[in-house]
């Protein structure tokens, strides 16, 4: 999966966009041997933020981008696009606030392009609040490889 999003996180790059890698894809970069078919986001819920990633968003050819604006977009706590990739772009998540994410984030590199991701006490923190059976399953892996 994070072989077909080069070209989104350059355009989240150069539109300077503040959001986190969560979900699936940031369990897998943790060490979670599982599979995913989206990439979720959590973004920082401002207008200027929510503006930058749907322009970021079109630039990288997420099409459907130009259905929504801003105000639409913070007005949900989930947004779903579907074009080339899933994006699950979040404007809040259980267990876990933007700030202190993105004060606690890691970079990582994909095709030479840096994205943001979860740290993993955060990843932990956010799939435990969430209770589902997958996460919780996810945080056990998470936690047996900090012994």
């Amino acid at each position: 999966m994070l072989a077909r999003l080069p070209d989104v996180f350059r355009c989240l790059h150069v539109h300077d966009v503040r959001y986190v890698v969560i979900g699936g894809i940031a369990a897998i970069v943790h060490g979670v041997p599982r599979t995913t078919f989206d990439v979720d986001l959590l973004i920082e819920a401002s207008e200027p933020n929510a503006a930058r990633l749907l322009k970021a968003l079109e630039a990288a050819g997420i099409d459907s981008a130009a259905l929504t604006t801003p105000q639409q977009l913070l007005a949900h706590e989930i947004t779903i696009f579907k074009d080339v990739v899933r994006i699950d772009v979040q404007t809040s998540t259980p267990g876990l606030s933007f700030a202190d994410a993105w004060h606690r984030r890691v970079e990582r590199e994909v095709s030479g392009v840096p994205y943001w991701i979860l740290s993993k006490p955060d990843l932990i923190a956010a799939k435990r609040a969430a209770g589902r059976p997958k996460d919780l399953e996810d945080v056990r892996v998470l936690e047996s490889g900090d012994r």
